[in-house]
C-alpha cells in the first residue's frame, strides 16, 4: 500500500514515515502543500496524509484543489485544531477523515486501513445545469464562468434544487432540507427564496433555469434563453 504524507514539521513527517514503513508500507512525504498536490496529481497512492496549517497551500486548499481536478484518493487530514468547525470544513472540501494532533500512530494507522478498504470511488466534484455550476466544495456558484455571490440560505436552497435537477421538489421537501426542523414559519418562505435566486442567477443572464410547476413545487432545468 502506498501513502503520501505531507506535512511542514519535519520531526513528525520522518516519525510518521519511519512508523509506517516499518508497518509495511510505502511512502512518500511532502514538505508543503504545493508539493504535495503535485505528488498527489502526479502518482497513484492508496492514501494521503495531509496536514493543515502548511506554507505555499494549506491543506483546504491542497484537498479542495484535488477535489477540483477529480483525484480522489482517500485523504486524511491532521491538525492542532479541533474545532467542530474546522472538522466540518474539511469533510465540506473533501476530505475523508480527520485527526487531531496529538494522536495514537496505532489509531492513525487503523484509519489509513479502513480508508484504503473503502478505496476511492468516484464523486462529483461540481454540479452542473447548462452552464451554471455549483461547487460543494468551495460552497460557489457560477454563471458561464462568472463567480455569482449568494448568502448561505441561498446557497443551500440552490444546492438542493442542482442535486435534484429536473426534478419536480414540493415547498415541503425544501424547507425539510434547508431549514431547521424546529422552523415553524410559513412555507412561502421558500418562495421567497426562489425569488432571491432568480434574480441572482437567472435574470442577468436572461436565462429561465428555475421554473414553478403549479401545485407541485418547483424544479431546475438546464437554463433556456430567454
Amino acid at each position: 500500500m502506498r501513502v503520501l504524507v505531507v506535512d511542514d514539521e519535519p520531526a513528525l513527517r520522518e516519525s510518521l514515515r519511519r512508523g509506517l514503513v516499518a508497518g509495511g508500507w510505502a511512502v512518500d512525504t511532502a514538505g508543503d502543500g504545493e508539493a504535495g498536490l503535485e505528488m498527489a496529481a502526479g502518482e497513484e497512492y492508496d492514501v494521503v496524509v495531509l496536514d493543515i496549517m502548511m506554507p505555499r497551500r494549506n491543506g483546504y486548499e491542497v484537498v479542495r484543489e484535488m477535489r477540483r481536478r477529480e483525484i480522489w484518493t482517500p485523504v486524511l487530514m491532521l491538525t492542532a485544531k479541533d474545532g467542530e468547525y474546522d472538522e466540518a470544513d474539511a469533510f465540506d472540501l473533501g476530505a475523508d477523515d480527520y485527526l487531531v494532533k496529538p494522536f495514537s500512530f496505532v489509531v492513525l494507522e487503523a484509519r489509513l486501513r479502513a480508508l484504503v478498504r473503502r478505496g476511492a470511488p468516484e464523486r462529483p466534484a461540481v454540479f452542473s445545469a447548462g452552464d451554471l455550476v455549483v461547487d460543494p466544495a468551495a460552497k460557489e456558484v457560477r454563471r458561464g464562468g462568472q463567480r455569482i455571490t449568494v448568502t448561505a440560505r441561498e446557497y443551500a436552497v440552490l444546492e438542493y434544487l442542482i442535486r435534484n435537477r429536473n426534478q419536480v421538489v414540493s415547498k415541503a421537501q425544501i424547507l425539510r432540507a434547508v431549514w431547521d426542523s424546529a422552523y415553524d414559519g410559513d412555507d412561502n418562505i421558500v418562495e421567497v427564496y426562489i425569488g432571491y435566486l432568480r434574480r441572482k442567477i437567472d435574470a442577468p443572464f436572461s436565462t429561465r433555469s428555475i421554473e414553478t410547476v403549479r401545485g407541485q413545487g418547483y424544479r431546475l432545468v438546464d437554463a433556456a434563453a430567454g
